[in-house]
Order: structure tokens, then C-alpha cells, then sequence
């Protein structure tokens, strides 16, 4: 009796050990969130801006309890910075991630295979192309094949993803090594995608219920006729998007040189050098010599120096117009920082706009009255209106100086007689700054007062 009771308990403490064994050994389930589904579109090539709008897309989504989120991709590839940071940001955001080629048509060159791949969920529609993901750098002779050292160890990093992902690895590392591409039908043949879908409501249908592992935990997908939820970029997203693009930021920063070397060869036009500046800066900034906080304190600070420039130059504007154009640069590139509310960055970016509508209004107000003094010059017999009389401060033999309600002018006696100090003298004419003067009648032997 006592022997059948002490295997009984030993079977228990057997069972009841496997279960705590496979609690810890297992992924821990969860439940199934009861947010919507968010969608972001990725189109042309992938640049910082399209990085910080993911970012962004992820983080709200996040926010929401979202239950999925779906990228959108259609790109022949894009910067490797950016493109390592969408593929960290996958790896590691707890909600599950599906990416798909679409649409029909659609590619996902270089860069977009590394998102592909990197993605809980894979899926292409028909007619797509994933593949050629060799890295390529750019020389006066054009873009050439990256050296082996480079092509091995994105080989390899992509290589690892794809373990990670439970994708082939061998596929991925030909991506990089023999630029490999391949068709929906090969990539589903092959296991490298998930689905075959046409757009996202279908990949919606085929995933529901599906249970999807991420680092130890379990998400459970619901999205049958869920709300989709999408949202566009905003201005410091497309203003990165656009000057990260490699073709446009090498213009620009074409220009910026121009720009400035045409302005130091013709010293005082001003707007050759301003505009250059700007565009040199931003041109470098796009290239991706300089960070996206180091731009925009660079701009601010150049904003600031060029409106400084202006109150002290005569710039005629345009330094002051040209500081403002910067100033606005500078704050939309400025990064959001995570321990900054973001209501702070829409009021600092209302006080920025105020204080630059500001400036503008005053270079404006200021700018019309130089035209208008101009004009008013132009259209005058000269260029001062001679005094009708004055004193001699100085002997007039034949020239020397009278002064005048306060001005002193240089005057040059009529008939060349001597004209002593502090004689009263009437203007007769006078030519350039040159007054031509004669004494008051009865004033040839009494001087006038110095302080008339």
C-alpha cells in the first residue's frame, strides 16, 4: 500500500515537473490584441525619411494595440543605413509584422529583400520579383560592385535573418553574392515567402487565426473584417525622403557648390553664396555625411548667423530671407527626441514659423522703403537738396566750409574773393557736394553768428 502511494506521488511530482518544464521551454501565449491593423506604403527608394516614418507607423501602432502591421513595398533598393534600421526595428518590435510585395508589377530590388526577408509574415503578389541585393558603391565612373570584403559580410548578415526567420539562408546569401532574383512562384516553392496574395485584404483573409512566435511569445492574429488603418508623412518625413533620395542630394549638392563658387568669384551678389550654403549642407546631409540632429543644428545655427548678418550688412533681404529658409529647415530636421512630449515639437514648430513670418514681414517693410528711396532718387534732379544759406566756419579762400541747419558742407567762394569766418553766405548753385557761395548782402564786413 505504502509502495503503490509513493509511486503515485512520484508520477505526480514527474508531471507536475514536465508542465513547469514546458511552460518555461515554450513560448508564452497571449491574447489576441483588439486594435485595428495598420498599413504603411514604401514606394521608390528607401531613404532615412522612409525609415522615420515606419518608425513612426510602429510606435502608433504600438499605441493602439494594433494586431498586425502591414508594409506595403514596391522599391529597387535604397540606403544601407536605413535599410539596417527597418530590419533591427522588425526584429525587435513585439507586435508581429507582415511585409508584401505589391502590386502586381512590383519589386523588391536590393534593399527591399532585406525587408522582405527580415518580416514575420512574407507574401508577394503575382507577378513580382524580389532578389539582386549585391551592394554597389558609386565612383566618377559610375556604380560598380562593392568589394569582397563588403558583399561577404552582408552575405552573411542577411544570411543570418533569414535562419532567424526560418527562411533559407542559402537563397538570401545568392541574393548578395550572385545578385539572385526570383518570382513569387519560386520564392513560395522555395519557402523564402509565406503567401501568394494580390493586396492586403487578401493576405488579411489568409492569416487569420494564424498563431505567429516572436521573441518567446505567441500572438494570435484576428484579422478578419478589422479596420485598417493607414497614415501619410509628415513634413520632416518628406522633407528627409526627398533629400535622401542619392540622385536628388547629389544635385543639390552640385548646386551648393555652384552656387558658392560662383558667389566668390562675383564678391557682393550675396544670393550665390546664401543659397549655396543651404543647399551644400542639405546636399551633404543627403548623401549621408552628416546625421539628421547635425543638420538641422547646423542649419539653425546658419538661419541665425544670416538674419544676424542682415541687421548689421546691407543685405538688401536677402540674407534675412535666406537665415529664414534655414531657420525652417534646421527645426523641421531637428529629431524628436523620446523623453519630449510631442505637443512641444508642434508648439516649437508654431513659434519657429511665427518668428519667421515675423522676420519676413520686417525684411518686406524694409526692403520697400530702400526701393522707394531709390525711386525717389532716381527720379530727383540730384541726389541732396543744397541748403539756401549758411555760415563760414572756416575762411572761404577761395574754398573751405559753411555749415548749415547743423550739416557742415564744402563751399568754394562765387567770384573767388575771400569770405572770412563767421560770415552769413547764400548758396548760389551747386555742383556734385560742391556749394558755390557768396556773402549776404551788407554781411562783407560784419560775420555772421556760428550757432544761427
Amino acid at each position: 500500500m505504502l509502495d503503490e502511494k509513493s509511486r503515485l506521488t512520484g508520477i505526480i511530482v514527474i508531471c507536475l515537473s514536465f508542465a513547469l518544464l514546458m511552460t518555461i521551454c515554450l513560448p508564452g501565449a497571449v491574447q489576441a490584441a483588439e486594435g485595428p491593423v495598420y498599413q504603411v506604403d514604401l514606394e521608390g527608394t528607401i531613404t532615412a525619411g522612409q525609415n522615420n516614418y515606419l518608425q513612426r507607423q510602429v510606435e502608433k501602432a504600438l499605441a493602439s494595440d494594433a494586431r498586425l502591421l502591414v508594409l506595403v513595398i514596391n522599391t529597387p533598393g535604397g540606403l544601407v543605413d536605413a535599410t539596417l534600421e527597418i530590419n533591427r526595428l522588425f526584429m525587435n518590435a513585439p507586435i508581429p509584422i507582415a511585409v508584401i510585395v505589391a502590386p502586381s508589377g512590383a519589386i523588391a530590388g536590393s534593399a527591399g529583400a532585406f525587408i522582405l526577408i527580415s518580416a514575420d509574415l512574407a507574401a508577394m503578389a503575382p507577378g513580382t520579383t524580389v532578389g539582386a541585393a549585391q551592394p554597389v558603391t558609386i565612383s566618377p565612373e559610375g556604380t560598380e560592385s562593392a568589394d569582397d570584403k563588403t558583399v561577404t559580410f552582408y552575405a552573411n548578415h542577411l544570411r543570418s535573418i533569414a535562419e532567424e526567420k526560418g527562411r533559407p539562408p542559402e537563397v538570401a546569401e545568392k541574393f548578395v553574392t550572385e545578385n539572385l532574383t526570383l518570382s513569387a512562384g519560386e520564392a513560395l516553392d522555395i519557402g523564402l515567402i509565406d503567401y501568394i496574395v494580390a493586396d492586403v485584404p487578401e493576405l488579411l483573409a489568409a492569416v487569420d487565426d494564424l498563431v505567429v512566435e516572436k521573441q518567446n511569445e505567441r500572438y494570435i492574429l484576428q484579422t478578419k473584417d478589422v479596420p485598417v488603418y493607414s497614415d501619410e508623412m509628415n513634413l520632416r518625413e518628406r522633407l528627409q525622403n526627398w533629400i535622401g533620395d542619392p540622385q536628388i542630394s547629389f544635385l543639390v549638392l552640385i548646386l551648393g557648390l555652384l552656387g558658392i563658387y560662383f558667389g566668390l568669384g562675383a564678391p557682393g551678389t550675396i544670393v550665390p553664396e546664401v543659397t549655396g550654403a543651404i543647399l551644400l549642407i542639405l546636399g551633404i546631409y543627403g548623401i549621408g555625411l552628416f546625421d539628421t540632429s547635425t543638420t538641422g543644428i547646423i542649419l539653425l545655427l546658419l538661419g541665425v548667423g544670416l538674419i544676424i548678418a542682415e541687421i548689421f550688412t546691407a543685405g538688401f533681404g536677402i540674407m534675412g530671407i535666406g537665415g529664414a529658409a534655414s531657420i525652417i529647415a534646421g527645426a523641421i530636421l531637428m529629431p524628436v527626441e523620446p523623453l519630449m512630449a510631442r505637443e512641444w515639437y508642434t508648439t516649437f514648430m508654431l513659434t519657429v514659423v511665427g518668428t519667421v513670418i515675423g522676420l519676413l514681414i520686417i525684411l518686406i517693410f524694409v526692403i520697400q522703403r530702400v526701393i522707394h528711396s531709390r525711386k525717389q532718387w532716381k527720379e530727383s534732379s540730384s541726389y541732396f537738396t543744397p541748403p539756401k544759406k549758411g555760415i563760414a566756419v572756416t575762411d572761404l579762400n577761395p574754398e573751405g566750409m559753411i555749415k548749415s541747419q547743423g550739416e557742415l558742407w564744402k563751399a568754394r567762394s562765387e567770384n573767388k574773393f575771400l569770405i572770412k569766418t563767421g560770415m552769413e553766405v547764400e548758396v548760389v548753385r551747386a555742383e556734385t557736394l560742391m556749394l558755390y557761395v557768396r556773402p549776404m548782402v551788407d554781411q562783407e564786413n560784419h560775420p555772421g553768428d556760428l550757432n544761427e
